[in-house]
């Protein structure tokens, strides 16, 4: 009788050479076919039959040998076995045996698996050698960090455990960064699970795999994952793999799309769809702890370098004792540690608004938003107040504006519940399945990767605060019965409202929802040169406004779905179309509806013509401040803002130094208008009136504003000097990376005046920096209107020469060439 017969012989049922199975196949099969066990209860189950199997082999086989022991790695040494798993096995050994006892013992151990049909992973090794293999080889040592004992000597694998442990601990420094390594490598070999239509479980970035790295970084005692919902979402990637094995009655871990049917049916899930949305659920709870517990690492890893290198510098034991640095972002949000995190005095409580403005903040600042300040914010934060406050709607707007850096952001609020309480309607394309080759995202992240394309083309429309809130809602309706265009619609005029949107802004969001494949369809299907083609696009958006926020959103929307829906052919034929339809908008007299720039200033108000009366008596800078007139902004937690209104004789450089002194204080200005009076005969009076609000803290009395405006005009105070200095000592950050900035001339704004429009992302200093490019062409500035749309600045300012006469063509494309060169 051969090895490999005596191995298997005492294993056979009676009959077992007619083809009956065996003992432990039959269990096995009983087990997975009949037994009302699912779940983590059947993979316990079947690795404990598992276990008194291959304990009962070691006994007959071992036949009295010591210093031997079997020990199961891996996923079986954490007790989980699915149906089709390998048997990841090691004997381990004290050196001490002699002769072939050893690998006798192992021929007799491993052909009954074989036998069995089962995969199997094995190794023979004595103590030192495990610990050299695991030192070398890193996935060798993760398989050892589960070390289970099956049997035979169990001192021999507590030796074992200890051992590995003690050396993973030892080795964190340089292992844990390959680790991480490992998983950025195999997210990006398999992709990230939670948008895939075909995932693989195991692999991709969110599935099994990361779950047994952030266990491992839990044994490494460095940092641990956050454990909320982790255990739960491991639970069903791994219930739908056991079912996935059964299905199919092979060992794979990828969801293919003619298996989910058959998958979610054996789960009694209703349809493929939402055992989708399950499955990206569970992987997006997988990727975010990892986000996090990866971040973490990073942290205590470049602690602890420093400590020793600073231990190095200052001798054996000593070290540098340092303080946290916190850094202010925003009213009530400070970094630190390379996070977003609230400040001491915070109240989120208090503050509704609050969960917004960090956001906002940490997504501006190119930061991640703490976990732990997203879990307070989730916590503590009040419902917000319908309609939204300005500042809450533009703070979301701002958040959006930020391009890339938004989106970890929104993930992170996401993981806490905060998006779908601050959007009700975003709970039903959470996650949701686009069952279409062409797109690579869920609705969800679809409609954030949108929003990410359109805040590169916010310099391209005058409105860009529509923009970007129509790129976040388009595909709203694509959680509701019917065309998702007409659900959409429908909608966004609900959402657009309670955010506090004007009546108009609320049509102009429904229009370019309802109509947002109007352009592609219309240029790819249609006969452009058919004057009825440019008609049907005229009918429908009935502004260039509308149209070039169309155009935007367009390009945004294409470029998010995925490479195969937007390409230079395509983009050609939208970009004649809209020129054509522009054109036509024009010769109908179709203006640029919501543009910053659209029309003269209104007439002064009374408060304006009140100081500038005064002002021409006095002869000298007149100022009033008062609070916004809305009621409870501060029960609402809206940061207070204030009117300030400036006039003073007309001079040189105002514009510039007012804005300035602004900015020294740290203002924040949210819409200005500036307009040239004559209130009593006797000479040009400036009135500016500006809408702020504090950065951070309160706004400073009027009578210090007064006095610096006043020493800055006499040439007391050097603004520009003082914003540098302030610059230059400010902490580097990366920050977010916005468009560049985009100066043009407004043809036809003014008969008066040349209209320049300069569309840029708004910054501390950015309205002192535009008065002194204007300053420095030499024109003057009859008339501005300022405004800021969430992180951006979209400004127009009426100019003339110094004969009070417009500019020519030329001599305005030089100026605005020259103010964006200097804004650049």
């Amino acid at each position: 009788m051969t090895d490999r017969q005596q191995a298997t012989a005492g294993q056979q049922q009676p009959g077992s050479g007619s083809g009956q199975p065996s003992g432990y196949a039959a269990q096995r099969l009983h087990l997975l076919r009949e037994d009302a066990r699912t779940g983590a209860a059947r993979r316990r189950a079947l690795a404990e039959l598992t276990d008194r199997w291959l304990a009962g082999l070691f006994s007959t086989a071992a036949d009295g040998l010591t210093g031997v022991a079997l020990v199961a790695v891996g996923g079986y040494g954490r007790g989980e076995l699915s149906p089709r798993s390998d048997l990841d096995l090691l004997l381990l050994h004290d050196g001490g045996a002699r002769g072939k006892a050893v690998p006798a013992l192992a021929e007799q151990l491993w052909y009954p698996v074989w036998d069995n049909g089962i995969a199997l992973d094995h190794s023979v090794r004595d103590l030192s050698t495990a610990r050299k293999v695991a030192g070398e080889d890193l996935k060798v040592q993760l398989g050892l960090l589960d070390a289970r004992h099956l049997a035979g000597d169990a001192d021999l694998t507590a030796g074992l455990r200890s051992a590995v442990l003690a050396d993973w601990r030892a080795g964190a420094l340089r292992r844990l960064p390959e680790l991480h390594a490992l998983c950025r490598e195999r997210a990006e070999r398999h992709g990230e699970l939670s948008f895939l239509l075909e995932p693989d479980l195991k692999e991709a970035r969110g599935g099994l795999r990361d779950l047994t790295a952030l266990d491992a970084v839990a044994a490494s005692w460095i940092a641990d994952a956050p454990r909320a919902g982790l255990a739960e979402a491991g639970a069903r990637l791994a219930d739908v793999r056991d079912t996935l094995h059964l299905v199919t009655g092979r060992a794979t871990d990828r969801l293919s799309l003619q298996e989910q049917d058959q998958v979610a049916a054996e789960l009694g899930v209703l349809d493929a769809d939402i055992l989708l949305r399950q499955v990206y659920e569970a992987a997006r709870t997988v990727a975010y702890a990892g986000d996090v517990t990866w971040r973490e690492v990073d942290r205590v890893l470049r602690s602890r370098s420093g400590r020793l290198r600073r231990s190095t510098r200052f001798g054996f034991g000593t070290s540098a004792r340092g303080t946290v640095e916190r850094t202010p972002l925003a009213e009530g949000v400070v970094e630190q540690d390379g996070e977003a995190v609230l400040a001491a005095a915070a109240r989120p409580a208090a503050d509704p608004v609050l969960p917004l403005r960090a956001a906002a903040a940490a997504a501006q600042a190119a930061l991640p938003l703490a976990p732990s300040t997203a879990k307070r914010l989730a916590a503590e934060t009040r419902p917000m107040p319908v309609p939204w406050p300005d500042e809450a709607r533009e703070q979301l707007v701002t958040l959006l504006g930020a391009g890339e850096s938004a989106i970890p952001v929104w993930e992170a609020m996401e993981a806490e519940g905060l998006v779908t309480r601050l959007l009700p309607d975003w709970d039903r394309v959470r996650c949701r399945p686009q069952r279409n080759a062409v797109h690579r995202w869920t609705v969800d992240r679809h409609l954030v990767e949108t929003a990410v394309r359109a805040a590169a083309l916010t310099r391209r429309v005058a409105r860009p605060d529509l923009l970007l809130v129509a790129a976040l809602l388009h595909d709203i309706g694509k959680g509701w019965p019917g065309d998702h265009s007409e659900a959409g619609e429908v909608i966004t005029r609900d959402v657009a409202a309670r955010l506090g949107f004007a009546k108009a802004d609320v049509e102009t969001l429904a229009l370019l929802v309802r109509h947002h494949l109007l352009l592609v369809d219309t240029a790819t299907r249609r006969d452009l040169d058919d004057p009825a083609t440019v008609a049907a696009i005229t009918s429908v958006v009935g502004s260039t406004g509308t149209l070039e926020l169309l155009h935007a959103l367009t390009e945004a929307d294409a470029l998010a779905t995925g490479p195969a829906a937007w390409s230079s052919w395509r983009a050609a034929l939208v970009a004649d179309l809209s020129r054509r339809a522009a054109e036509a908008l024009t010769l109908a007299g179709g203006g640029a509806a919501g543009g910053a720039g659209g029309g003269e200033q209104p007439e002064p108000s009374a408060e304006e013509e009140r100081l500038a009366v005064e002002a021409a008596r006095t002869e000298g800078p007149v100022l009033s401040l008062r609070a916004e007139s809305e009621q409870a902004l501060d029960q609402v937690g809206e940061q207070l803002g204030v009117t300030l209104t400036l006039a003073l004789p007309e001079r040189p450089a105002v514009l510039a130094t007012v804005a300035g002194v602004l900015a020294l204080h740290r203002l924040t200005v949210r819409a200005a208008a500036i307009r040239v009076l004559d209130p009593i005969g006797a000479g040009a009076v400036l009135a500016l009136t500006w809408q702020v609000a504090a950065e951070f803290g309160e706004v400073p009395e009027a009578a210090r504003l007064r006095a610096d405006i006043r020493r800055a005009l006499d040439g007391g105070l050097d603004v520009s000097r003082r914003l540098a200095e302030r610059d230059a000592s400010a902490p580097r950050r990366r920050g977010s990376v916005a468009p560049p900035p985009r100066v043009t001339v407004a043809a036809g704004g003014s008969a008066s005046a040349t209209v320049l429009e300069v569309r840029a992302h708004d910054a501390p200093g950015l309205l002192h920096r535009i008065g002194r490019a204007l300053e420095a062409t030499g024109v003057r500035v009859r008339t501005a209107r300022i405004s800021t749309l969430g992180a951006d600045a979209v400004d127009a300012f009426y100019v003339t020469g110094p004969d009070g006469r417009p500019l020519a063509a030329g001599r305005a494309a030089e100026v605005a060439r020259s103010v964006e060169r200097a804004l650049s």
